[in-house]
């Protein structure tokens, strides 16, 4: 037996999840491995009511018993509670990729700035249930842990010890988003385990396809479109009728979008669409500091291998359409309460959680001519997805709001791999896995892609549930029987 394994023999060698399983959001998996615990992500729980208050429960692992932290990507789901697992002890370092640091510095400081905002609000004007409403964290618990990143490249080689090291590799979802590869000795030797992250489209614009999968013992894969295939219904034919329909009714197209990826692959469309004369030009609004600064990031990474080559040569017009408007502070924001339309308004968050989006969403909703376009992913217990699912009224800000603008979910514009290229990942490396455990998802759809990879590529798969474990040196030994 190899040092390794004989070193592996004494420590545990297991996995368990503490979010981000039988669920599509909170993403937090702990390897323990040659005497070290390696957290991969440390997400945020978002969408029904039950989820959100796992968030202000005590961590279920001992954060300051955690070496290391190991981020997918920047998404609040599965970054979000990184300053609260700080506040709650967790000391070690966080490895991400250089563009995943910048992006989640402005995120958790605008997560943190909306948290206090929304708790000043609700204080205000006496809706919230709990005297007095507090943030699950604020701006200096964001600065202190972003004290414990460093940046790496694709491809390095981070030392854990112990034997376990991890490398990134782009997952093609957003700007520094990555899959994590990871060695780490168990009872036979040295295993590999792959941790996807999010899973980025093909042949999508904006970012570069997602690289290979490598070799690996066992893969965490993540199941948000587990269960469906992306529409291949042209964008245009989806908005253009309902698009120009608004814009002859004078009214006012919100588009409630997520301020990273999305919001820059909307203004990149919208911009396509008014230059080529498909939809006419009409003042464009984006109304989220945190989607202007995210903005100025993807300028910054422009012609880099993580997005789209072609971007590279016309900065400024690619991304952005002619005479695009920001609106940086509250007094700017508030000036759209008095424009007529036709015009659209582009404001965070993407599944209405929270955010200036609320406010506008408020005035909006009561009047047919407006239309709400939905953009992205709508998570169970969101008010998008309460929209997406034809609700007639919308509880925001302690009172009921009538739904008479009209609501449209558009498909294809969504940045994860839906089955088929989950499918088509899986296959993309020089082997198949041992094992799989499939995460990040609906119940139904982690249990449909659950069952795509046992019957159609034969590897046993597994759906955990938050709080399971798995020794993993019998799960890969009884996938290579």
């Amino acid at each position: 037996m190899s040092e390794a394994g004989a070193q592996g023999r004494a420590w545990p060698f297991r996995l368990s999840f503490h979010g981000g399983a039988n669920t599509v959001t909170g993403s937090r998996y702990l390897l323990e491995a040659g005497g070290r615990r390696l957290l991969i992500d440390c997400g945020m729980f978002q969408g029904l009511k039950e989820l959100r208050l796992k968030n202000w429960e005590p961590p279920s692992f001992d954060p300051q018993s955690v070496d290391a932290m190991v981020l997918t990507h920047a998404h609040m789901d599965h970054a979000g509670y990184i300053p609260r697992l700080a506040r709650e002890g967790f000391r070690g370092r966080i490895y991400c990729e250089r563009a995943t640091q910048a992006l989640a510095e402005v995120v958790l400081l605008d997560g943190a700035k909306l948290q206090e905002e929304d708790a000043e609000y609700a204080n205000r004007k006496g809706y919230s249930k709990h005297h007095p409403a507090l943030p699950l964290y604020t701006g200096a618990d964001v600065l202190a842990a972003m004290r414990l990143f460093r940046t790496v490249d694709y491809g390095d080689w981070i030392d854990v010890g112990g034997g376990v090291r991890a490398r990134l590799h782009n997952a093609g979802h957003i700007l520094g988003s990555s899959f994590v590869e990871v060695e780490a000795p168990g009872p036979e030797g040295i295993a590999r385990i792959v941790f996807s992250g999010d899973v980025g489209r093909y042949g999508a614009e904006l970012h570069t396809d997602p690289d290979p999968l490598c070799a690996c013992d066992a893969l965490v894969i993540e199941s948000t479109y587990g269960d469906r295939v992306h529409t291949e219904t042209p964008l245009i034919d989806q908005i253009r009728g309902p698009f120009l329909e608004t814009i002859q009714r004078k009214g006012t197209i919100l588009i409630p979008s997520f301020a990273m990826a999305r919001t820059q692959l909307v203004t990149l469309m919208l911009g396509e669409l008014m230059d080529s004369g498909q939809v006419p030009r009409v003042p464009v609004h984006v109304d989220s500091p945190m989607a202007i600064e995210i903005t100025r990031i993807y300028d910054a990474h422009l012609g880099t291998g993580e997005l789209d080559r072609g971007l590279g040569d016309e900065r400024q017009s690619r991304l952005l359409p002619h005479g695009v408007l920001f609106h940086r502070t509250v007094d700017e924001s508030k000036t759209l309460n008095h424009l007529p339309g036709p015009r659209v308004i582009i404001s965070s968050s993407g599944m209405l959680t929270g955010g200036r989006v609320l406010h506008h969403l408020e005035r909006l909703l009561p009047d047919e001519r407006n239309l709400v376009m939905l953009v992205g992913f709508q998570a169970p217990g969101t008010r998008g997805r309460s929209l997406q699912d034809g609700t007639q009224m919308l509880r925001m800000h302690g009172r009921d709001v009538p739904v008479r603008a009209r609501v449209l979910p558009v498909e294809g514009m969504s940045a994860h791999a839906d089955s088929n290229e989950l499918m088509r990942w899986l296959r993309s490396g020089p082997s198949l896995p041992n094992a799989a455990f499939v995460t990040h998802g609906e119940p139904e759809a982690s249990a449909a892609l659950a069952k795509r990879i046992g019957e159609e590529a034969g590897v046993p798969s597994y759906t955990p549930h938050i709080g399971d474990g798995y020794d993993l040196a019998d799960v890969i030994a009884a996938g290579r029987a």
